[in-house]
């Protein structure tokens, strides 16, 4: 905390409710100029809350809010940018059927005097800043058509280079690969020093010490800790995020893991010389009964790809899925569902519906095999709630809108949703992303009992931490191709890096 100076963003007393239930209790918040402050806490702790209310996303609340010592209110994320406020939310905030440069100028299009958007000026200042932070990609590109961790990229450039003076990151990290991590922070270290005031919001413990000046812990809606970054540790905040030590630092922060020796169960899904286009080359594995092979490589090395092709949302240009012996050529995503596969995507957007109940999302996969012609309505709650108590969903209310969920909860919903009827397959890609150390931990022993139970599962992440938690072998993918297994053998996250 920078002494003698006054804040460029003070809150005090922030209290804030949804359906009465408190998300914030009394919180107490300063930004200063040129400064990075970093926030940790579990999902739910009420950090994502707090940032909302300070970009205008969340108009109603009790306590004082002030910029530049004089008190204000924002009523929409509107009057936030107008008072230099931009903000990343964790989930993408991109119009993905707009191109690349539309996104980057997204409601600030240039225009001419007649009031017409300058298209050609667009693409060009688009790619001018795009190259600034790294990234070659075709400003007239469809947003949608890149992989989500291009997208999140030029999210973070588009609020990077909007000359705010206030930046709000919450979790940019989570879909980068290291080089991309650094070019992030390398940005960020040159605004901080130009005077902007940057909230870096993660569950990676040590992007948050590498960057951070400050570092504010939350939990259960209060703020319970701030410190110099200098002056903590990785132990000392989770131990001040959950009240657990060593041994939670330990369970989900793993170095060293022994992998087993490959079993001998019966192969579920074979995957034959598997091609797409640039994004896969000629890969090949298979997965066993009671297995979680981890896939693992840098954003865009082609795993999502991958993924796609294994649940029929992409067809192949050459090679085979084969299940349980018998060779597929998936025309559609339902064709395989028949055939046992299912997939939980990268982005919970994806595949949620954020504005209906939990037992809508948990039932929706279901209903052509519990209703022939109607809805039944009560057989759908009856499914969700069993499912919500087996995953430990919190709170435990299949009525409430999944909006209302933390994100490691609206996780657990996703994986609810396959179960009902369990899959032989299931892909799931960045199982535990965006997630704090409890929810980790929570999806961690998912997937574990459900290999226990004989699922062939397919872990895809970015994450090392993630792979290594989970797996029983890892293969790692570089430029579309499968370039090393871990089997039977130690292996740590420095290996995993440097196969990738």
């Amino acid at each position: 905390m920078p002494q003698g100076r006054s804040p460029i963003l003070e809150l005090n007393d922030i209290t804030k409710a949804f359906g009465g239930v408190e998300a914030l209790r009394g919180v107490d918040f300063a930004l200063y100029a040129g400064e990075i402050h970093g926030l940790v806490g579990e999902n739910g702790a009420g950090k994502s809350t707090l940032m909302k209310i300070i970009a205008g996303v969340h108009p109603e609340f009790s306590g004082r809010f002030a910029i530049d010592g004089r008190e204000t209110r924002f009523r929409s994320a509107r009057d936030a940018h107008a008072a230099g406020v931009a903000m990343v939310h964790q989930e993408l905030s991109v119009a993905p059927d707009l191109s690349v440069a539309e996104n980057v100028f997204l409601g600030a299009q240039p225009t001419n005097r007649f009031g017409l958007v300058q298209w050609r000026r667009m693409a060009r200042e688009a790619g001018e800043q795009l190259a600034r932070f790294g990234i070659d990609v075709d400003p007239m590109t469809r947003l949608g058509d890149l992989p989500i961790g291009l997208q999140q990229l030029i999210e973070i450039a588009r609020v990077l280079f909007s000359g705010a003076r206030i930046i709000i990151l919450d979790e940019p990290t989570s879909a980068l690969s290291p080089p991309e991590v650094e070019r992030l922070f390398a940005t960020l270290r040159q605004l901080r020093d130009e005077g902007t005031g940057i909230v870096f919001i993660s569950h990676f413990i040590e992007d948050i010490l590498r960057i951070s000046d400050t570092v504010t812990v939350f939990r259960n809606g209060r703020k319970v800790h701030e410190t110099d970054a200098a002056a903590t540790s990785k132990a000392a905040l989770i131990e001040a995020m959950i009240g657990k030590g060593r041994e939670a630092l330990e369970e989900t922060y793993a170095h060293d893991i022994r992998l087993p020796t490959r079993g001998d169960r019966p192969v579920v899904l074979k995957a034959d010389a598997l091609s797409l286009a640039r994004s896969v080359q000629d890969v090949s594995f298979e997965v066993r009964a009671g297995e979680v092979l981890g896939i693992y490589g840098f954003m865009g090395c082609g795993q999502l790809e991958l993924a796609r092709v294994l649940f029929g949302k992409i067809k192949p240009d050459s090679g085979t899925v084969v299940i349980d012996g018998d060779p597929k050529a998936f025309s559609s995503t339902a064709a395989a569902r028949r055939a046992g596969v299912a997939f939980v995507p990268e982005s919970r957007r994806a595949m949620l519906f954020h504005q209906e109940p939990v037992y809508k999302n948990i039932s929706i996969s279901v209903l052509d095999r519990i209703s022939a012609l109607l809805l039944k309505p009560s057989r759908e709650r009856s499914i969700a709630v069993r499912q919500v108590d087996q995953l430990q969903i919190r709170p435990a209310a299949v009525e409430l809108d999944l909006g209302m969920l933390s994100g490691g909860n609206q996780q657990k919903v996703a994986l609810a949703k396959w179960l009902s009827y369990p899959p032989r397959v299931l892909v799931l890609c960045e199982p535990t992303r965006g997630m704090d150390v409890g929810a980790k931990n929570d999806v961690i022993n998912i997937v574990r009992e459900l290999s226990a139970k004989g699922l062939a599962i397919i872990v895809l992440s970015t994450e090392p931490e993630t792979v290594l938690s989970l797996s029983d072998r890892i293969i790692v993918m570089k430029r579309g191709a499968v370039v090393r297994e871990f089997a039977g053998e130690v292996v740590s996250k420095d290996r995993l890096l440097e196969a990738a």
